[in-house]
């Protein structure tokens, strides 16, 4: 690497603000808020979306477009019953 033209990379704690979530992870993200984690004090960086609070993850995505069509189907063949 030469030097002198890369952003600083160091350890980061990510924060889910939706569910309290904290993971750490390498990141040229800076931040002036910091938090004690794992006997290190590390900035500390909010997101609104992670793998913790993210429908695909968690399994409680909703599969409102699907039943449209479904019902659709069901609709226009006489299957409702």
């Amino acid at each position: 690497m030469k030097k002198g033209i890369h952003p600083d990379y160091h350890k980061v704690v990510f924060m889910d603000s939706a569910t309290g979530f904290k993971f750490v992870s390498g990141s040229t993200k800076n931040s002036k808020e910091t938090i004690e984690f794992e006997g290190e004090t590390l900035p500390l960086v909010r997101v609104e979306i992670s793998s913790d609070s993210h429908p695909f993850y968690t399994g409680k995505q909703k599969f409102t477009q699907a039943d449209g069509r479904v019902d659709r189907f069901n609709k226009k063949y006489g299957l409702n019953k």
